[in-house]
């Protein structure tokens, strides 16, 4: 497992090893450096008790500051250098990660939670980053305080060197203890952060919905139980780190005054000089800082090391559903032809399948409608079509192609899914219509507004189309926003047009009107545009030239309105019921 980390490690760091090389040399003359100003201090104090005069020794002091100056300048070389390395590494770290998300399939993303992928994508990408940015440099530094100090140290005197540095092990011990409590705890204050941020989101997206049942009150406390609980948390982290540094500095205090009260005694029996114990304070002075960033840096590492993982294992996740390593090239133009020959589909995980050996055919410029009752398939045949779930071969067939041959970017230009609750950003009316096609021009933007029926709503915006469009369109009607999602794929001029309930928060009127315009500019363009509509409406599905009726994921029926009511079945069933409920919805 340590060998798979760093081969993980060092296989991030090679596209930037020159970097990392060029910092760990800046590194390396830092330290040269470190070790060799309090040396030149020791001589100047030395040669001053020797009796030279300050005009004798300004030489020397000139050079100190010199290379004081130029240590302060390399190190902050090697730190823009090794940080650089690491924020490089984070932004295409956050690239490929969001590239990757892009590729992986609905379902996954819905199952696996927004939360889980989102902390991947930012909390364990920042460790990654601290991991090869601060921990490297940090522990590279270590290695050469140590490595380059304590021979300095052992020169001068051995066993007071040894005895300054004895409280070291102490100090990076606590550390240690503190700095996985203060982990633990920065982590519970992202966390009830992030609860109250959610919590914050929520309520003023749902602001219309708390005024209406008048539950201020209650989202009032909700909101305060979380501020208290990051309020605690806040202050609980607060103490660790003020417990932690006083202890820092008085460890350090200790070494110091150790090292005073020995070195006065070898100054009085004249096997220390005054500049040998300056330089001996200089050296353990130094030494104390990456001592006490030791700790934090190991658990940096250890955390970094981790959240790399976790990140690895998002990225090497195959997506289920893929584009064919060599795609077939339609021979046909597209038509928005659609044969299903014994499609059958299952969800990853699921006992049963949801589409059980379903078989029809659409022809170009038919208009069909899928009917049935609730959890009968209707949505998993839409999203088959567009390969949204997984579809085996030889199953389903667009233009006369296996659509698991296809590209997917090709097929989906074929297929125009709206699904009931249509997605819309915060963005311009207009840049939401024309989502599919960013590049299409206003008067295609406007006509496909005109096909949904929305450029009466439109008008009525005081910025038209430039009316910018909130959060998931929450400034929209329920209506509006699913006659934008209509717009956007009828803008794309896609042969087959899948409406999923997607007429659901429009009245028979206008759903009537959206279909007439759609079949009438469809023969006027003469592309004979396919349109497969899922409906819980009947009443809309009577006006199709054909029904699919589904039952328990498999096609029980099909035929006419009319043919369907002349016999028994599912069918017959679903019309009489609703019309039940209209009679009793009048009479109410």
């Amino acid at each position: 497992m340590a060998a798979f980390r760093a081969e993980l490690i060092l296989r991030y760091l090679r596209p930037h090893r020159r970097t990392v090389l060029l910092g760990v040399a800046a590194l390396v003359v830092v330290n040269l450096l470190s070790v060799s100003i309090p040396l030149l201090v020791r001589r100047v104090i030395d040669d001053l008790q020797d009796g030279f005069s300050l005009a004798d020794v300004r030489g020397e002091a000139l050079l100190i500051v010199t290379l004081a100056t130029v240590m302060g300048a390399v190190r902050l070389t090697s730190r823009m250098l090794v940080f650089g390395v690491g924020r490089q590494v984070e932004a295409s770290l956050k690239q490929r990660i969001f590239d990757h998300l892009l590729r992986q399939e609905p379902g996954w993303v819905q199952t696996t939670g927004s939360g889980e992928v989102i902390s991947r994508a930012t909390s364990d990408v920042e460790n990654v980053r601290r991991l090869l940015g601060f921990a490297v440099l940090s522990l590279t530094n270590t290695a050469l305080a140590y490595a380059l100090t304590l021979p300095a140290m052992l020169a001068i005197d051995p066993w007071l060197s040894l005895a300054a540095v004895g409280l070291y092990p102490l100090m990076l011990a606590t550390v240690r203890l503190f700095g996985g409590r203060m982990m633990r705890q920065q982590r519970r204050q992202q966390e009830a952060l992030a609860s109250l941020s959610d919590l914050i989101q929520e309520d003023l997206s749902g602001i219309s919905a708390i005024k209406i049942y008048g539950q201020e009150a209650v989202e009032e406390q909700a909101f305060a139980g979380r501020n208290r609980i990051y309020r605690d948390a806040a202050l609980g982290l607060a103490r660790t780190r003020s417990t932690l540094f006083p202890l820092l500095e008085g460890i350090s205090s200790i070494s110091l005054l150790l090292l005073l009260a020995l070195g006065s005694g070898q100054l009085e029996s004249g096997r220390l000089s005054i500049g040998d114990l300056v330089a001996l304070i200089l050296f353990v002075e130094r030494l104390v800082f990456p001592t006490a960033l030791l700790g934090f840096t190991l658990n940096t590492f250890q955390t970094g090391q981790v959240s790399l993982e976790r990140v690895e294992d998002l990225l090497r996740r195959t997506p289920e559903i893929q584009s064919p390593a060599q795609p077939a090239q339609p021979a046909e133009p597209a038509r928005g032809a659609v044969e299903a020959r014994g499609l059958t589909v299952a969800y990853p995980g699921s006992q049963r399948p949801t589409l059980v050996d379903v078989s029809f055919r659409l022809n170009p410029g038919e208009l069909v409608a899928v009917v049935g009752p609730v959890g009968c398939g209707k949505t998993t045949l839409a999203r088959a079509l567009g390969r949204m779930v997984p579809v085996d071969a030889g199953q389903l067939w667009i233009d006369g192609v296996d659509v698991t041959a296809l590209e997917l970017g090709a097929l989906r230009q074929r297929v125009a899914l709206v699904p009931q609750e249509g997605f819309l950003f915060t963005a311009s009316l207009a840049d939401n219509l024309r989502y599919g096609e960013p590049e299409a021009p206003l008067q295609r933007v406007e006509d496909a507004a005109r096909q949904a029926r929305l450029e009466g709503d439109i008008r009525g915006f005081p910025d038209g189309y430039n009316t910018l469009v909130g959060e998931r369109g929450i400034t929209l009607s329920g209506g509006q926003r699913q006659r934008t999602a209509l717009g956007r794929a009828l803008l794309m001029d896609a042969p087959l047009l899948v409406l999923d309930d997607a007429l659901a928060s429009v009245d028979n009127t206008t759903a009537a009107g959206i279909l007439r315009s759609v079949r009438e500019q469809s023969a006027r363009s003469g592309m004979g545009r396919s349109v497969l509509m899922i409906s819980h409406q009947l009443s809309a599905a009577a006006a199709c030239d054909r029904v699919l009726v589904l039952d328990d994921g498999r096609l029980v029926q099909q035929g006419t309105h009319q043919q369907l009511l002349s016999e028994p079945g599912t069918y017959r069933r679903l019309w009489d019921r609703e019309q039940v409920d209209a009679q009793l919805r009048a009479a109410s």
